[in-house]
């Protein structure tokens, strides 16, 4: 896909690399966290928002390609009612791993370094990869859903910047108001902002520990959260696909 669009890898890392630069250098600033250098701790919730924003482009992709008439063109063939499906999503891996990369890069020149094991490394970007996988079926499910693309578009922003903002991805959870830390402690986000923090070796010293399970056990749970989106979202997007092929 970016081979033939590559738009798409540009506005996947221009969110990334906007955010990266205003929180890093504009609000950060204003930002001290005792044991860690901040734009160290932003990264890993740069890295999570940053498959968030691409995994809205796989939504995007399969409204227009429902609205051009693409899927017309699969009524009469003998396929598998998850095939097209499970060939979008798979690429959208490919395509996550490019824009990893890309905000790796990134970060590297503002400051972030990896301070874990190379096998812990490895492990963070399979927990990061495996989360975006399971973002683009929900996403799957918002583009099946909305009827036009530019809507697809707004929708799925409205479900990733709260998604985003609502956890510890930019602040460490302790600092938000009392009735959001719940939400922010089991935001599937947050763990896996905490697993990337755990996994890099970017853990802050001296930040009180959260003791919401998700926060103790982050690896664990990021896993765990991706299953579930995938239990969910895969069934209900290959049965909303398939309606949208057989109308």
């Amino acid at each position: 896909m970016i081979r033939r669009v590559p738009e798409l890898l540009v506005n996947a890392a221009v969110a990334p690399a906007m955010m990266t630069l205003l929180f890093g250098f504009v609000i950060g600033g204003a930002i001290a966290l005792p044991g860690v250098e901040y734009r160290e701790f932003l990264m890993n919730g740069i890295f999570v928002q940053a498959v968030l924003f691409s995994a809205v482009n796989t939504g995007t992709v399969i409204a227009s390609d429902i609205a051009n008439g693409i899927v017309d063109r699969l009524r009469s063939m003998p396929i598998s009612r998850s095939a097209v499906l499970i060939g979008r999503t798979t690429s959208d891996v490919v395509n996550n791993a490019v824009v990893i990369s890309v905000t790796a890069v990134l970060g590297l020149v503002i400051g972030w370094r990896v301070r874990g094991s190379a096998l812990d490394a490895v492990l963070a970007v399979v927990v990061l990869l495996a989360f975006a996988y399971a973002l683009s079926w929900l996403m799957a499910v918002v583009g099946l859903a909305v009827p036009a693309p530019e809507v697809v578009s707004s929708t799925g922003f409205t479900i990733a910047i709260p998604l985003g903002f609502l956890s510890n991805a930019y602040v460490p959870i302790d600092t938000l108001p009392a009735v959001l830390r719940p939400v922010a402690e089991w935001n599937p986000v947050s763990a896996v902002v905490s697993a990337l923090r755990e996994l890099f070796g970017n853990v802050p010293a001296g930040l009180p520990a959260s003791t919401a399970w998700p926060q103790q056990h982050p690896v664990v749970a990021s896993l765990l959260w991706s299953a579930v989106l995938l239990a969910i979202f895969v069934p209900l997007a290959v049965r909303k696909f398939w309606k949208a092929v057989s109308r």
